[in-house]
């Protein structure tokens, strides 16, 4: 890249995004070793992480006529990815938990008594 600036021999100006650019991928090097990441195997495209950008925020946020506050869109967000992820019931049980705990734990000596009971 730099070469071909000096070669075309473009103004400081212009040649600036150029350098900035060479700088960023020399300072880099060591992370952008794509073909021995191509040996192994791993995946070095944009699709996988597209795709799950779709399947997870796009399929549920881009309904037709929905309109979405940032709280609820995390909120529904956050529970579909733990839904997807396999988590949810964890999750769910975990929520409940922490919310009996913070409803009951304070109006009596112990709360565990509550709980064994139901």
């Amino acid at each position: 890249m730099r070469r071909s600036a000096t070669f075309r021999k473009l103004s400081k100006s212009t040649r600036e995004p150029i350098d900035t650019c060479a700088r960023y991928l020399l300072n880099h090097s060591a992370y952008l070793k794509y073909n021995e990441y191509l040996r192994l195997g791993y995946p070095i495209a944009t699709g996988v992480i597209e795709g799950a950008c779709r399947y997870l925020v796009k399929d549920r946020m881009g309904i037709t006529g929905a309109r979405w506050g940032l709280k609820g869109a995390e909120a529904i967000l956050k529970l579909r990815s733990l839904k997807i992820s396999g988590d949810y019931n964890t999750y769910w049980k975990f929520f409940e938990d922490k919310q009996y705990h913070r409803n009951y734990s304070m109006l009596y000596e112990n709360p565990s008594i509550l709980k064994s009971s139901s």
